[in-house]
């Protein structure tokens, strides 16, 4: 067993990229100089290099770099010295798989608020800033961002329509009135028209997956892949109350609450069933817009390659730079893996209502396969190594579309003449328990009935059918931190860690 102590280091690492950026400075420096030696490079110290006083560029950068170095030493022995810079967190790495289990999911002490442990992520997918976050913050922090989502997700029109609202002629001239001469011009004009509105929404839903990642960071989740699967869950939530109920049901998501709660919950998925007919045609446009434009737009990685031409000839002065500069990045999952069940969604709902729909979703669905078979494969170098870890939430949304397509095929068919027959629809929402699939010929309404009486007034009508241990079909957990360890097939010598 091994355990390590965290540290905060959290000033300590911001001095180092500090470090680090001047050391990138001077060895651009020193280059120029070693091209032409009869120049020496100079450079003002002001602000970004702009004004102040004009100097040696590199005895300033030396300079900068020793000092950043002895404050960098002295930051070292404060951290490893002081108690107060270790974090109430710690990585313990274990021989066996079932030393790992018991610890992680076993109560440590007494007081079952003093020792947390969980497993741990993989040392390249550990976010080293949130571990010093105290526990009680962090419910604090959660709470906070599970507001803050709420307004985001069912006011997000009220930001982009005040800035639509002034991103117009009469906007920027009651803003801005000393513009007015400018704007009247033609040319602009009918820019501000025809397409800044457009441009104000787009530039919104480019900074969204931002600000949810943003959010997520403020929670304190410890792993990079937690804060991309808590960022994805918010966009996936942001994505099915914004596009897919907003284009369902017309207007802004806070007239559809307002019209949701005038009216009884049995009508809301009247309300919801009937518009689905309705959109198909508006899903297939979006499909082919959306859909199959990004994922052309994924296999020839424009914005990357033009991206790279721009670093390149703008901010590229070193090796490392244009090393940095060619990195292809990682796969986005909280960005791609919500829009992706965008899709799935469409074709549950759309399936039994409008089969037409179901090609697009399956040419958009046979391209992806393939493109980003090949883009993981071949180009993105992946930041960690998770686990399998976004199956649990890929496997919750699934079950959502699910039940949200019966909800909605409900509400259509009560509208038509099989009223009395769309009761019968429910039973499609009710999954099987875990008796039901360890257990399949378990009578479950017979078990029910004794199952709760005193053993002496049992009926004993109902017998429990005995079974095989080695006929019990194999239940694989789908939720997180749910794994059981087993000592049978452990190695001695594979280390597994949890977090403390």
């Amino acid at each position: 067993m091994v355990a390590g102590v965290v540290y905060n280091a959290n000033r300590l690492a911001t001095l180092v990229e500090n470090k680090k950026s001047l050391h990138n400075w001077l060895t651009y420096y020193q280059n120029r100089y070693e091209r032409n030696p009869l120049e020496k490079p100079t450079i003002k110290t002001g602000f970004w290099g702009l004004w102040g006083q004009r100097v040696d560029a590199i005895s300033y950068y030396a300079t900068e770099i020793s000092k950043l170095s002895e404050e960098e030493d002295a930051e070292r022995e404060k951290v490893m010295s002081d108690p107060k810079a270790i974090v109430p967190a710690a990585f313990v790495s274990f021989k066996s798989r079932w030393g790992a289990a018991v610890c992680a999911q076993t109560q440590q002490t007494s007081n079952p608020t003093v020792w947390l442990t969980e497993w741990a992520p993989e040392p390249r997918d550990v976010y080293w800033r949130n571990l010093a976050i105290p526990y009680v913050e962090l419910n604090v922090r959660r709470l906070l961002m599970a507001v803050a989502l709420f307004f985001l997700v069912f006011f997000f029109m009220i930001p982009i329509t005040i800035v639509q609202s002034i991103a117009n002629l009469e906007g920027i001239e009651k803003v801005l009135p000393f513009l007015k001469p400018v704007i009247e011009a033609k040319i602009i004009k009918s820019f501000i028209q025809g397409f800044l509105p457009g441009i104000a929404l787009k530039i919104f839903l480019i900074l969204l997956p931002t600000l949810l990642m943003i959010m997520s960071k403020i929670e304190g989740f410890a792993s990079l892949s937690s804060l991309e699967r808590r960022s994805a869950s918010k966009y996936h939530k942001f994505i099915l109350v914004n596009v897919f109920l907003g284009s369902i049901v017309a207007g802004t998501a806070l007239q559809q609450i307002h019209e949701f709660l005038n009216q009884s919950a049995t009508e809301i998925p009247k309300i919801v069933g009937v518009s689905i007919p309705m959109k198909a045609t508006f899903f297939i446009s979006y499909i082919m817009v959306d859909g199959w434009a990004g994922i052309a737009g994924e296999i020839l990685r424009l914005v990357p390659f033009v991206m790279f031409h721009i670093k390149n000839t703008f901010l590229v002065k070193t090796e490392k730079d244009r090393e940095e500069a060619m990195d292809p990045g990682s796969l986005t999952f909280a960005i791609s893996e919500p829009r992706i069940q965008l899709y799935f969604l469409l074709g549950l709902v759309y399936a039994p209502v409008s089969p037409i729909l179901l090609p697009f979703i399956v040419v958009f669905f046979a391209f992806a396969y393939l493109v980003f078979r090949h883009q993981v494969i071949n180009v993105y170098d992946q930041k960690y190594e998770s686990g399998a870890s976004f199956w649990p939430d890929v496997h919750s949304r699934i079950m959502i579309g699910l039940v949200i397509s019966q909800l909605l095929l409900l509400g259509l068919l009560s509208t038509k003449e099989a009223g009395k027959t769309t009761p019968f629809l429910i039973d499609a929402m009710i999954k099987d328990t875990l008796e039901k699939a360890r257990e399949p010929d378990l009578n479950l309404k017979a078990f029910l009935e004794d199952a709760y009486i005193h053993p002496i007034f049992k009926g004993g009508v109902y017998e429990k059918p005995i079974m095989d241990e080695e006929s019990y079909p194999i239940i694989v957990a789908t939720k997180r931190n749910s794994r059981v360890g087993s000592k049978v097939g452990s190695s001695e010598d594979s280390p597994q860690a949890f977090l403390g």
